[in-house]
């Protein structure tokens, strides 16, 4: 798990301090690591943050939502709390992660593809993405306009950018 100080920690911190500089309220998984450091950057410049935390992650593993977050939306259930994640928002940033950021990752990109949610921004950011990416995505499988739902980029200010730029142009 991404510590303070450490690169993916700092990174985060980084994308949630533009994040909230550019206006937006900022919406993670509310724990520790990533989450923790997305949310610490953005309460840090005064924005918004929304921590979406469940039950069934807390009897799993004990862990409380980081002290950065301002509001908390809780969910009894994992399937409902990834729901709500992929369903409440305009924009996804998709940060390096574990199981549960690639299942929300996959989600939101089946989603869009389907036409379950509207389409949205779906941003990885770094390298990790870019190799997974390049790893899986294959013409084959996926079509040409299902891989333009995702944009890959390689900074958090790159991701604001291409945020800001989608947000208005939709």
């Amino acid at each position: 798990m991404p510590q303070p100080g450490s690169a993916d920690y700092e990174v985060a911190r980084d994308l949630g301090q533009r994040l909230a500089q550019a206006g937006f309220t900022v919406q993670t998984g509310g724990y520790v690591g990533v989450m923790e450091g997305v949310s610490r950057g953005a309460n840090e410049a005064g924005g918004r943050v929304i921590g979406v935390t469940c039950d069934q992650i807390e009897a799993f593993r004990p862990l409380k939502a980081n002290r950065w977050v301002t509001e908390e939306v809780r969910h009894p259930t994992l399937r409902e709390r990834v729901l709500y994640l992929v369903d409440h928002c305009d924009g996804i940033i998709v940060m390096p992660g574990g199981i549960g950021t690639l299942s929300e990752f996959a989600l939101a990109w089946s989603f869009a593809q389907v036409g379950e949610v509207p389409i949205k921004p779906i941003i990885p950011v770094g390298g990790l993405w870019q190799r997974t990416l390049a790893a899986y995505i294959d013409p084959i499988y996926i079509r040409t306009q299902d891989i333009a739902l995702v944009t890959s980029v390689r900074t958090p200010a790159e991701a604001v950018g291409v945020l800001r730029e989608r947000m208005y142009r939709q």
